[in-house]
Formats: C-alpha cells, sequence, structure tokens
C-alpha cells in the first residue's frame, strides 16, 4: 500500500463511519518513514491532554520540583479558570472510581498517575494538574518543542468550556509526545520506562490495539467525548521497531461506533507500515 492508497483508505473509513473529520499521524522507527494525514488540524483533546500532564509530572520529578511519593490531599473541589467559581468532577461520569473513594485521604502523586492514564480518571487528572498547573505543563511541552498540545483547564470545568476555552490537541503534537518516550534527549531512561509501563497498563483497548495482530504491545491513551473519539500511542510490534500513531475524529454525537473507525485505521496503517 502506498501513500495515496493509505490516504484514499482513511477518507473511505471516515466516509462510511459518518465522521465529519479524521486526522492521522505516524512516524515510523523502523523504515523512518512519516505519513500525515491532517496531522495539523486542531481537535478538541478529550483525555489525550492526560499525557501532557503524565510528562510534566515526571519532569518535574528530574528537576527536583516535585517527588513521584509526594502526597497530595484527595479532594473534589477545584476552581473554573473562566470565572474561579467551584466545580466538581461528577462521580457517575468518571471511568475510574478508586481515586473517588479516596476523598478526604491523600495519595502519592504517582499513585494518582496510574488512574489518570490507565482507567482515565478525572479526578486524578484535575488533582495532578491543580497541583502542577496548566502552565508548568505547557513550559515543559516549549522546553520540548512541542507544538500542537495546549492544556489550559482541568476537566469538567464548564464554566470554561461554555466560553471555549478547552484543551486543544493535534495528532502531530500527540506523535510528538509519545516521541518523547522513545527518544533519550529530553528524559532520563527511567523515566521514559516508568511512564512506558503505565501507558501499557492502559485497559481500554477498543481502538489502535484491537485489530493489531496478538503479539502486539501497544502503551496508548484515548480520548472520548460526545464529539471526538481519538488514540494515540507507541506500536510495538515483535520483530521491528515501534511506530507512533495518533488518530483523532470529530463526528456526530450519534455516529456509529467511532472506536470501530479507529480501529479500522489503525489496522490499514499497520498494513501500509508492514506490507
Amino acid at each position: 500500500m502506498d501513500e495515496a492508497t493509505l490516504q484514499t483508505r482513511i477518507e473511505e473509513i471516515r466516509a462510511a463511519g459518518r465522521l465529519h473529520t479524521i486526522a492521522v499521524e505516524v512516524h515510523d522507527y523502523e523504515s523512518g518513514r512519516h505519513f500525515s494525514h491532517q496531522g495539523e488540524r486542531w481537535f478538541h483533546a478529550a483525555s489525550t491532554m492526560k499525557v501532557a500532564v503524565l510528562l510534566a509530572l515526571f519532569k518535574a520529578a528530574e528537576n527536583g520540583t516535585a517527588r513521584l511519593d509526594d502526597r497530595l490531599h484527595v479532594r473534589n473541589r477545584f476552581r473554573s479558570i473562566a470565572d474561579r467559581s467551584i466545580f466538581n468532577v461528577a462521580r457517575d461520569r468518571d471511568a475510574d472510581s478508586a481515586v473517588h473513594r479516596r476523598i478526604g485521604r491523600s495519595m502519592k502523586l504517582i499513585e494518582l498517575a496510574h488512574p489518570m492514564i490507565t482507567r482515565s480518571s478525572n479526578l486524578a487528572t484535575n488533582l495532578l494538574l491543580d497541583h502542577l498547573t496548566p502552565a508548568a505543563v505547557q513550559q515543559t511541552l516549549a522546553r520540548a518543542n512541542v507544538v500542537g498540545i495546549k492544556v489550559v483547564r482541568g476537566v469538567e470545568d464548564n464554566a470554561a468550556f461554555e466560553q471555549g476555552l478547552n484543551n486543544l490537541t493535534t495528532a502531530r503534537g500527540i506523535v510528538q509526545l509519545f516521541r518523547l518516550l522513545r527518544e533519550d534527549h529530553f528524559f532520563r531512561d527511567a523515566s521514559r520506562k516508568q511512564m512506558l509501563d503505565i501507558l501499557f497498563a492502559q485497559e481500554f483497548h477498543s481502538m489502535i490495539p484491537a485489530l493489531l495482530p496478538g503479539s502486539t504491545q501497544v502503551a496508548h491513551k484515548t480520548g472520548e467525548i460526545s464529539t471526538c473519539t481519538h488514540d494515540a500511542g507507541l506500536v510495538l510490534l515483535p520483530g521491528r521497531h515501534p511506530y507512533a500513531v495518533a488518530i483523532l475524529t470529530e463526528h456526530p454525537p450519534d455516529a456509529d461506533s467511532p472506536q470501530k473507525a479507529v480501529a479500522r485505521v489503525s489496522r490499514a496503517i499497520y498494513e501500509f507500515l508492514t506490507a
């Protein structure tokens, strides 16, 4: 399969799934090939922004401005960036309930990082982001020369959402994040390994890994809201170097199984790289 055929295949999948847009970015460490399909288009980041929070946390630990064993008081009370009003993370809308059960107690930063990624805990994300600050996350991305990601607020800050203040990303930006976990110029080896171990423990596998061979390992992070469905990560196949991939979609709220469309695009990318 050549690039033109892959471009056509992606658009066929988009149309079949009644999606408005699919953006794809791929960097293959085996062949050095790079592929982009609307890779610089901006999307609501949904939960993919949690990878940026994870990287900022580990960089803070490397810099000595935080320790992974530091403890935070677990609370469910945050201030909106829009008007400083109080908002909470709805437990019934959170993919993880374990952190909610710890309200009133304390947890280590690393204990919050795990559910933030593996079960996409919104409460853990807001606690870490409140501790680090969105500005510090953006400073970390800037130092790493990552462009195409904007982290400005916590999850479920509805007052900010109504004013259009959202976390945004491009497919290219997310691929740059995952390349930091493969390459050795920004993080220490121990940090990269620990972050990858967390991402390998991801519990949601209906998209990038779904139609890949059973021997495949994927360190990835999903993100879903009513009109966006995303997945991005590093794909490790036996006998070859990995590839970094991001697949972002925008669709009507009633779109039929956008996760399946992402899985089909992931399979097409696999066939493109391994044919």
